[in-house]
């Protein structure tokens, strides 16, 4: 009718007709240029303000939706026209003298019967999705190709396209078996302070089309195929519907292209949706479908947002005096110069102090209440500072606060720093086991660790950490107790306290943590097939584990199970090494 709506024959009542209002129509005049600078090149703008955008062509086989993303060489189509200019823009804006550096990076890769394949790399196998804290969708282990020009696309991109499923059926000599997509990362990293970040993503995404297998003649294979292409499409369906009438499930994991297009639907990205209709008669159904398709899509709201972060940088130094670090009764005892660097080593101490030296939980509980203060308000601020900060409120006096003047000096204070503190960790679960009715008492937040809490740290500090330290020394005494069979075992020749022995095991779960595999992990308590396939999954999205608690920050593992792998794990092995070999 006009640019923007259309007019078909209603099939169930010839004396009407089906009317469809979108963004914009284009008829069998229109060119590759027309449709990619009408509805596609404004969107690229989005992807430097770090925000996520997507184009996907939809419609029946043999409607020309690859045409339409790859084109031809005397016609290009979406994919390389939006690439060429992306290139274009990002080497204007990342040019010297700009307050942005930016990199391009893309990768490829199919589903194809419902298996993600990566087109860069066929051998890698199928690929899992997942999602991050913020709801971001990634997939591990897809590969990645920097590029800088069109030509180094067209290096990557070429010998990929064939690497992509295709058959010939009835209706289409090179039919696409498989869902094809396109990602384009955008990275900027701001060159002045203060050092924003900004990732910005652009999906290209060529659906393979709806089959009749009656028209089609679809058999073995390509019956199985096109099943698994009809099922996809349908979960489409069901999500667009799903969005539209505010439903409070949104079946995205009913499908692997669902689950990737979530941010695409209904998600945070600009979406742009390609409806291609074919006009033969014959298709009449299939342009019906695709038609009814395109507008409940429509009515889809989405919400873009800026993915920005900041970068951390190096803090200069800091001195402090030797009597703000120790508190009042220590700074009497302490030998050093009266102006102390943060990082600097200990005055030695003669063998009379030494034997009266105090423990890190007894330095805490007798520390000066200002001074205290002082120090918890420095370690919400470095913990709130992310991966560069560590908590430093659980350390011995020399490693509590951490500021070097290189790099490489902050970054080996740090180490030091979380082996500190899981050694109080373990000090404290060891009281904690010495009284059942203690632990009992408090409350699950109490009992995680200082890093982890969400609360004001000074009532539980006094809680977990003074209490116990009473509970003990009261206990000491009695022959019954499980401290006093402890120090019997450390009598007879061990060579190790209890808190020593968890602090070994929590040390060997850790490095399993992190360098084992799905197969080594599932040797540990509490850990099967899925949740070992869970931690290499994280492990590979978001690093190393930093302490054995990380757990809990897995999809699929709660407060709970992490406590009980706690249990059943790191105090199982220190009480097996407690008891010696058999």
């Amino acid at each position: 009718m006009d640019s923007c709506s259309l007019e078909i024959a209603n099939w169930r009542n010839h004396q009407e007709t089906l009317k469809y209002q979108f963004d914009a129509f284009y008829g069998e005049r229109s060119t590759q240029q027309d449709i990619y600078a009408g509805s596609v090149q404004p969107i690229l703008r989005h992807l430097l303000e770090g925000q996520n955008a997507s184009v996907l062509a939809y419609g029946p086989t043999g409607a020309g939706k690859t045409h339409t993303m790859l084109g031809s060489p005397e016609q290009p189509g979406v994919i390389p026209r939006a690439l060429m200019d992306l290139l274009q823009l990002t080497r204007e804006e990342g040019a010297e003298g700009r307050p942005w550096a930016l990199s391009v990076t893309m990768s490829y890769l199919e589903i194809y019967q419902e298996k993600v394949l990566d087109l860069l790399d066929p051998a890698s196998g199928d690929l899992v999705i997942r999602e991050d804290c913020r709801g971001n969708i990634l997939i591990p282990g897809l590969t990645q190709k920097p590029i800088t020009s069109f030509a180094d696309f067209e290096r990557h991109f070429l010998p990929a396209s064939r690497n992509r499923t295709v058959g010939a059926t009835r209706l289409n000599q090179r039919s696409s078996r498989s869902h094809a997509v396109l990602l384009v990362k955008v990275d900027q990293r701001e060159r002045l302070a203060p050092f924003r970040q900004r990732e910005g993503k652009l999906y290209l995404i060529d659906l393979a089309g709806s089959e009749d297998n009656r028209r089609t003649g679809n058999k073995g294979l390509r019956l199985k195929e096109s099943g698994a292409i009809n099922t996809s499409l349908f979960v489409l369906g069901k999500v667009v519907d799903a969005l539209n009438q505010g439903l409070p499930r949104v079946p995205y994991r009913d499908s692997k292209l669902t689950r990737l297009l979530q941010d695409s639907l209904g998600g945070s990205a600009h979406s742009i949706l390609i409806a291609n209709i074919a006009p033969e008669r014959r298709f009449y159904l299939d342009t019906v479908s695709a038609l009814n398709f395109a507008a409940r899509s429509k009515e889809v709201i989405n919400r873009p947002f800026t993915n920005e972060s900041l970068q951390l940088h190096v803090l200069a130094p800091v001195k402090l005096s030797q009597k703000e670090l120790l508190g009042p009764s220590e700074a009497k005892r302490a030998r050093g110069p009266e102006e102390v660097e943060i990082g600097s080593p200990e005055p030695t101490a003669s063998p009379a102090s030494a034997s009266q030296k105090l423990s890190p939980l007894q330095k805490l509980s007798s520390m000066d209440p200002a001074m205290l203060e002082r120090l918890l308000n420095l370690d919400r601020l470095l913990g709130s500072q992310g991966s560069q900060g560590a908590p430093l409120l659980s350390t011995p006096r020399r490693e509590r606060m951490v500021l070097m003047k290189t790099v490489e000096e902050k970054d080996l204070e740090i180490e030091r720093l979380k082996m500190k503190q899981k050694e109080l960790e373990a000090k404290v679960l060891a009281q904690e086991v010495a009284d059942p009715k203690e632990k009992e008492n408090c409350s699950p937040t109490m009992l995680r660790p200082l890093s982890h809490r969400t609360v004001t740290v000074a009532k539980p500090l006094k809680k977990a950490v003074v209490m116990p330290l009473q509970l003990i020394q009261e206990q000491a005494a009695s022959p019954n107790t499980e401290i006093h069979i402890l120090k019997n075992k450390v009598a007879g020749g061990l060579g190790y306290t209890y808190p020593e022995l968890l602090a070994r095991g929590r040390q060997k779960i850790l490095d399993l943590l992190n360098e084992g595999s799905a197969r080594d992990l599932r040797s540990l308590q509490r850990i099967g097939p899925k949740k070992a396939q869970l931690i290499v999954g994280w492990r590979e999205l978001h690093g190393p584990f930093s302490q054995v608690e990380d757990l809990e920050l897995v999809e699929g593992i709660t407060g709970k199970q992490m406590e009980s792998f706690l249990k059943a794990n790191i105090l199982g092995l220190a009480a097996g090494q407690r008891c010696g070999p058999s």
